[in-house]
């Protein structure tokens, strides 16, 4: 199974004036655990992800002056559609992160896969449970 078959085509993009809070709010909204950061002055992708919402709020600092671009991680590993989900997950793993950004051939952003949507590619799907009778 590949990359596109998997990845939410559902991206959410900000940019990093974005307080955390306006952040969080349609990351929440959404249901996504992570949101591209589009920089127009650098030309560049980042990737704002629920644990960096967490550590800063963890950390005491307000969620209304922080912006997104102070927390952005911008050495960012991308995934190309045709990669593999093992390829993905292999990324994730030796990276220590949870959500790619899916590129497609001229550079764009055309979606995010998690672990999340990796495990739900590989689980069994749920049946109802029966009784032995």
């Amino acid at each position: 199974m590949l990359v596109r078959d998997a990845m939410s085509t559902m991206v959410l993009t900000i940019g990093p004036a974005h307080t955390l809070r306006q952040a969080a709010r349609l990351m929440s909204a959404r249901h996504v655990g992570a949101a591209i950061v589009l920089d127009s002055d650098t030309s560049g992708l980042g990737i704002l992800t629920e644990r960096d919402l967490l550590n800063s709020v963890g950390s005491g600092q307000d969620p209304d002056l922080e912006t997104a671009g102070s927390h952005t991680t911008t050495d960012v590993v991308f995934a190309a559609p045709s990669w593999t989900l093992e390829d993905a997950a292999e990324a994730m793993a030796h990276g220590g992160f949870r959500h790619l950004i899916v590129l497609d051939e001229q550079g764009e952003p055309v979606g995010v896969v998690s672990v999340r949507d990796i495990i739900r590619c590989w689980a069994p799907s749920r049946r109802p449970a029966t009784l032995a009778g």
